[in-house]
């Protein structure tokens, strides 16, 4: 009947789209969970396969998710970031559900005696979903997805399937993200949370689009409409996506001047993003992140095509992947201009010779190679590079260094931590005549350069593992790790390579002539 409804809401006039959601409305009658009128009814008949609804804070998007599940699911499970955070999600579903089905607490899931299913989730650490694989689910649901990696969501809904005939969703509920984490909703959604998107959507409109992987990146391909698209050899098959937006308004069950004057009372950009349910209010940095997001937009802003034309190429630097998983990426520079960065799936750069080409082929100028051996990669890189005579430098973050940062006050732990620091002084707006870096606006490089933390020990200062990030990431931080040994390690390589040929170096130097 649903599917009926739906059907013809697409095509009929207004009028008769109101009589079609009355009728929809009196066959929820007897339903566990009947949504109130407006949006929320609006994203329950959504026709959409992935649907973002929320944007301010009491909209009603935890009912929705529940609700779905109860009504219309067969399997369905609802995650939140943490386990712990499924408590609010676990009273609400006891009050809707009742005695009608039986709730076993341990594994947080409700069954009803026809052998339906509801779950509760986390998904904490990045690889957490594989835990959620093995089983086919009809209805996801991402409660505060925001707060979820995209790579978890995108690899989780590939589990989610049903016997033909039966409908399958994912509801995304969420305010805006308070974290960069969670600016993957501005991409999956661009044609209405993106100011900048040039073909604009109007909310409940439904757009299609095929999710492709390649390596540790997940893109869009945006198409006409739904059925079958070949993509680079490869046929996809088409999503629907819409954003339905909500507000405090909209859910007379929340929306009391107590909550409200609660709302009006959070600094910014909280207040906007929850109160108004704005997705381009400014996100939230980490504590103690190493780079201010601020500085990797501003010297984003700068950047031009033709940037590179005021000097020769300064210097190259090559994260490799030997093989493995994760993509090897190769960057260059001239002066502080960055060229867009180039990858390769690990698996075409199994051996040294073809990584090495990878490099060669952008090579100009005479410019030096900086390589990445933290992780044991880079050797036969190297060789293929000593064998043709191209200047290199390996870097092992893991090395001791006795270098301070620019006001002379810290070291560093190791070598990791100095290069980083080096980019983010490099970065800093308020050095003298400001920063000359400029970076591709290039959304995964963002993401990785803002995603280390920093703490201060003892014997200095200590970057976030690559290890650790790649856990919390779901992906190595190859851009940004490219990035930063492009400019501190290639201005050594450049000094060095300065003594080799006698040519004046080009370097990047902070207000205090540190490099």
């Amino acid at each position: 009947m649903l599917d009926d409804l739906l059907a013809r809401l697409k095509v009929m006039p207004e009028a008769d789209r109101k009589a079609i959601k009355s009728a929809a409305n009196a066959s929820l009658r007897d339903a566990p969970f009947t949504p109130n009128q407006g949006p929320q009814m609006d994203a329950y008949l959504s026709s959409a396969d992935i649907l973002l609804y929320g944007g301010q804070a009491g909209g009603g998007k935890t009912l929705l998710e529940i609700g779905w599940g109860v009504n219309e699911a067969e399997s369905g499970i609802i995650f939140r970031r943490q386990r712990t955070q499924t408590d609010g999600l676990e009273k609400e579903g006891k009050k809707l559900i009742g005695s009608s089905a039986r709730y076993n607490g341990q594994d947080l899931e409700w069954t009803w005696p026809t052998g339906k299913t509801l779950k509760l989730a986390g998904m904490n650490q990045a690889d957490d979903w594989m835990t959620h694989a093995g089983r086919e689910r009809d209805y996801m649901a991402f409660d505060e997805a925001g707060e979820f990696l995209e790579m978890q969501v995108a690899q989780i809904i590939a589990w989610l399937r049903a016997e033909p005939g039966r409908r399958c969703r994912v509801i995304l509920g969420s305010n805006p993200p308070r974290a960069v984490d969670g600016r993957w909703l501005r991409k999956w959604f661009a044609p209405w949370l993106d100011p900048a998107d040039t073909n604009r959507a109007e909310p409940g409109e439904l757009r299609w689009a095929c999710g492709v992987t390649k390596g540790d990146e997940y893109s869009l391909i945006w198409v006409e409409g739904p059925g079958e698209y070949e993509i680079e050899g490869e046929r996809y098959a088409a999503k629907s996506y819409t954003f339905i937006p909500a507000s405090l308004s909209d859910n007379p069950f929340r929306d009391t001047p107590e909550y409200r004057a609660q709302l009006q009372s959070l600094p910014e950009p909280l207040r906007s993003q929850l109160l108004y349910g704005d997705f381009t209010a400014g996100e939230q940095d980490q504590a103690f992140q190493a780079i201010p997001t601020a500085w990797i937009d501003a010297a984003m802003a700068r950047w031009t095509e033709d940037g590179f034309k005021q000097f020769a190429m300064t210097a190259m630097a090559l994260d490799p992947a030997g093989g493995g998983r994760d993509d090897a990426v190769v960057c260059w520079r001239h002066g502080g201009w960055y060229a867009p960065f180039v990858k390769a799936n690990g698996p075409e750069t199994a051996d040294g010779s073809h990584t090495a080409g990878m490099v060669i082929s952008h090579r100009r100028d005479a410019a030096p190679v900086v390589v990445d051996v933290g992780g044991g990669y880079g050797g036969a890189v190297m060789l293929r590079f000593k064998d043709n005579g191209i200047p290199y430098r390996p870097f092992n973050g893991a090395n001791a260094t006795n270098a301070k940062t620019v006001d002379g006050q810290l070291g560093f732990v190791n070598d990791r931590g100095k290069a980083w620091w080096r980019f983010r002084e490099a970065l800093d707006p308020d050095q003298e005549g400001g920063s000359v870096i400029a970076l591709p606006p290039d959304p995964e490089l963002r993401a990785d350069l803002a995603a280390p933390t920093y703490e201060v020990r003892a014997n200095g200062l200590l970057i976030e593992s690559k290890e650790n990030l790649r856990k919390r990431l779901g992906r190595s931080p190859g851009k940004g790790d490219a990035a930063v040994m492009c400019l501190s390690e290639g201005n050594a390589a450049v000094r060095r390579n300065f003594n080799r040929l006698g040519r004046a170096p080009q370097v990047i130097t902070n207000r205090k002539g540190r490099r």
